[in-house]
């Protein structure tokens, strides 16, 4: 059985060409068919179309799909309508072609230290690399790959354990502005390994420099003093008019919520504004360790749901919400624009003001 598809392929070739463009195909694909031989229809009816026939990984839709991909799964999760590009579009030479130096340049980091079986591995992670979140918001981020293989290495019983986190710690961009998640078609979570790494490299850190303070308490024999919150009683965010406005959902991770705040939404008769972000993370565990690129990634949350026509961006987790109004302006210095007329409010006080104006 065949299925007719409506693709729009990337163009580009670096020797001819200034900038990028697409050109749209409708195409009949047999259900068993791979992603590769999808390109190859393309390819069929356009010359100019150019793909690697090794180490093929292609975007579309915004996930990295490997050349082995099923076009029936494709289809199951994306639609029928498919965008096509190169992992990295500021990488490509020729269209889905790349130059991947930067994958064997991030080994380069860990090379010294490394086996031929830790070579084998890494090689799997080549997909992994080129869905890194973060390299879409700093093009010098070592990417995720080299950093599973360091935990890898490490949990394995490696000698170099400390020059490996110096090694993945000191690039420009490296472990500590990993806020990990990645765009696999077929993802597999390594967030416990970037935690699992962080706070290895946060621990050596701390006892290559205590403080001051540190070095006298624990000569004194003394603990830490603890901070104790004093509890008072929040008061609950409104906002006027809710019910006429334009509401967009941000949930940040996979919520047990979404389905319940978009019912709710619905029931209050206004109109939820989808954004691509909604389960995209927004910087918010790496605020302390590189604030500006938390506030890139915040920003780019909060631009989308105001460009889609959201006049208020309901956020699931509390603290995320709270970073997003602390950091504002910051925020809209950061982006470069001015987000006017987008109110924020916790998901919490969304379902208590709804409740209030149900009853």
């Amino acid at each position: 059985m065949s299925q007719k598809l409506t693709v729009r392929a990337f163009f580009f070739n670096a020797k001819t060409d200034y900038l990028p463009y697409y050109k749209n195909f409708t195409l009949k694909v047999e259900e068993d068919a791979t992603a590769k031989e999808l390109l190859g229809l393309i390819e069929a009816q356009n010359s100019d179309f150019s793909y690697p026939k090794q180490k093929l990984i292609m975007k579309i839709n915004g996930l990295i799909v490997e050349a082995k991909e099923k076009v029936a799964s494709i289809v199951e999760r994306l639609g029928t309508e498919l965008t096509i590009e190169p992992v990295n579009s500021y990488r490509s030479n020729n269209g889905l072609k790349i130059n991947d130096d930067d994958f064997m340049q991030a080994y380069a980091l860990l090379e010294p230290y490394a086996t031929e079986s830790d070579l084998k591995f890494y090689k799997t992670l080549y997909a992994l690399h080129y869905a890194s979140e973060t390299s879409l918001f700093d093009r010098e981020y070592i990417g995720d790959a080299i950093l599973v293989l360091a935990h890898k290495m490490i949990s394995e019983g490696n000698a170099h354990k400390d020059t490996i986190l110096e090694a993945i710690t000191s690039p420009h961009s490296g472990l500590f502005d990993c806020e990990y998640e990645n765009n696999l078609f077929n993802a597999k979570s390594y967030d416990a390994a970037i935690t699992a790494l962080k706070g290895m490299a946060k621990r050596d850190e701390a006892d290559a420099y205590p403080s001051l303070m540190d070095i006298i308490k624990n000569r004194l024999g003394m603990e830490k003093e603890e901070k104790v919150a004093v509890k008072t009683k929040r008061t609950v965010k409104t906002i006027d008019d809710i019910e006429n406005k334009y509401i967009a959902y941000y949930a940040g991770i996979k919520s047990d919520n979404e389905n319940v705040i978009s019912q709710i939404i619905s029931d209050l008769g206004t109109k939820e504004v989808s954004i691509a972000r909604k389960n995209k993370l927004s910087g918010l565990s790496i605020l302390e360790d590189n604030k500006a690129l938390a506030l890139k990634k915040a920003g780019a949350t909060l631009l989308e749901a105001y460009d889609a026509g959201a006049e208020v961006l309901v956020v699931e987790n509390k603290a995320c919400c709270e970073m997003f109004e602390t950091y504002f302006k910051e925020i809209e210095t950061t982006v470069g624009r001015k987000i006017i007329g987008l109110e924020l409010m916790s998901a919490e006080d969304f379902a208590a003001q709804v409740s209030t104006v149900n009853a």
